[in-house]
């Protein structure tokens, strides 16, 4: 792409800065969990109100989901933006010591108050961009609620909001700078819910049937079946009712939570077939019912390399991030709160292997990444989930990740709440940013690009059509879980 329009949309971007990092921080701020983001969607919203967009809220049945829309015609642009935080996270910013705000309280674990406000900069950049140019195209910002544990893109696109899309843009906050192009796992949500049959715990026990029993063997049935399924499928789980807390009374009712993951959709499901008959054999041990709730899901990521390479070449025109003596002092000292280990972890995690700038090897030993990863068109399996892989089969998707973590941190982690507003982390915001509004601009512009992803995406799809992983009569959950 032309380097006067990045450098045009950089400048446009680090002047819109300041402005920014304020809105990111009341996010971080409000710290609400999915669905119930009312406040940090409605800032949102309105920021896109105040730029010209035209915005409608409260779409795919979720009163925090929300669409601003600006220009028309071809090509429909997605810049894909997440504002939810996480339950247990509550911590204060700019320690580098586990501070709790308050007790079991929420914060930003996943950095997603970065991550909405770096992907609206892009958006309102790319607009204005279009308009002080007279450059045709749609740009849209879709407000993105509940990805922690709650699908909301899923639900977004079961609604058809993606269908007109020609491709979709998102970033993420991370250790690192570049482009990872991954294989993200498909995960599918159940509850596992026991009933049986109270009585006193000594005087009659025979006459009860314990629900705590029924989950605690479904556990145990599940660690067996670990062996016997395929290597890349995770499956784990959380108690959430252990039936009360007399140790004298048959528990009468219990609770389980289950993530299963898989490389993709089907495997998971197939999974989940085996999981339910390992929970009806519990309950039949126990002689107790069992109520299968599926709760939620997310298909897996599909890459796109010409898009990723695109980003990547942005985000080598863009150059390194200005980051001062002070960034790096502060991530050094959360970077000390971390173990050899889990710095290591880090890097081999996030694949930060080389440096473009400097073909310097990273090892760990600058607490902030300076440079940018090396992308070598390729790739790799990653065992986490989101609901953008549910977008990335429906358009063209591609994401990048820029530094606003110390190297070593990992995601729902109270290092993560702690960076949240910090100078470095709103550095990186703004740096997303212009690696998502140049890369809309050369999709906008050459329309060799856009064809050659859209191709791509038919190709990996193989005419295969998307089917959405949440059934039509499942509404978006509101209770809160740990997330993804």
């Amino acid at each position: 792409m032309n380097r006067d329009a990045v450098t045009a949309i950089a400048d446009a971007i680090e002047r819109m800065k300041p402005e920014f990092a304020i809105i990111s921080d009341r996010i971080w701020d409000f710290a609400e969990l999915k669905f119930d983001e009312t406040r940090s969607s409605e800032v949102l919203a309105k920021t896109l109100d105040d730029n010209g967009f035209a915005v409608r809220r409260g779409v795919a049945g979720m009163d925090t989901a929300f669409i601003g829309e600006f220009g028309s015609g071809k090509p429909v642009i997605a810049l894909l933006g997440e504002f939810d935080a996480l339950a247990g996270m509550s911590q204060a910013a700019d320690v580098a010591e586990h501070r709790p705000l308050s007790s079991g309280g929420t914060g930003h674990g996943c950095g997603h108050n970065l991550l909405g406000v770096g992907s609206l900069m892009a958006a309102i950049a790319l607009a204005r961009h279009l308009k002080e140019n007279g450059l045709t195209g749609t740009v849209r910002y879709y407000g993105c609620p509940g990805e922690e544990g709650g699908s909301g893109k899923t639900f977004m696109v079961r609604a058809g909001l993606f269908d007109d899309v020609d491709t979709a843009l998102t970033w993420h906050p991370a250790p690192f700078n570049g482009v990872r192009s991954t294989n993200n796992l498909a995960v599918l949500e159940y509850y596992y819910r026991f009933k049986g049959l109270a009585a006193h715990a000594s005087n009659a026990a025979h006459l009860g049937r314990s629900a705590l029993d029924a989950v605690e063997l479904m556990n145990v049935g599940v660690n067996f079946l670990r062996e016997h399924m395929p290597q890349d499928c995770r499956v784990h789980y959380a108690i959430t009712d252990t039936g009360g807390r007399a140790a004298n009374v048959v528990q009468a009712q219990a609770e389980v939570v289950y993530l299963i993951r898989a490389p993709e959709m089907p495997q998971a499901l197939d999974l989940a077939k085996r999981v339910d008959k390992v929970a009806r054999g519990a309950a039949m041990m126990t002689e107790t019912d069992v109520e299968i709730v599926f709760d939620t899901a997310s298909t897996n990521l599909l890459p796109n390399i010409t898009l990723e390479t695109a980003m990547h070449e942005n985000m080598v025109a863009l150059g390194p991030i200005a980051f001062d003596e002070a960034d790096l002092a502060f991530a050094k000292a959360i970077q000390d709160t971390f173990t050899e280990e889990a710095i290591k972890s880090s890097i081999r995690l996030y694949q930060i292997k080389g440096d473009v700038f400097s073909n310097a090897k990273i090892d760990g030993t600058t607490p902030l990444h300076l440079g940018l990863r090396d992308f070598k068109g390729q790739s790799h399996f990653r065992a986490g989930s989101t609901d953008v892989g549910d977008v990335s089969w429906v358009t063209p998707t591609a994401q990048c990740w820029t530094p606003a973590w110390a190297i070593g941190t990992n995601p729902h982690t109270w290092q993560v709440v702690a960076q949240g507003k910090s100078p470095a982390a709103h550095k990186a915001m703004a740096h997303a940013a212009k690696a998502l509004a140049t890369t809309g601009l050369s999709l906008m512009t050459s329309p060799e690009l856009l064809s050659a992803a859209k191709a791509e995406w038919a190709e990996k799809t193989d005419g295969k059509p998307y089917v959405c992983p949440i059934p039509a009569d499942i509404e978006p959950a509101t209770h809160p879980t740990v997330g993804k």
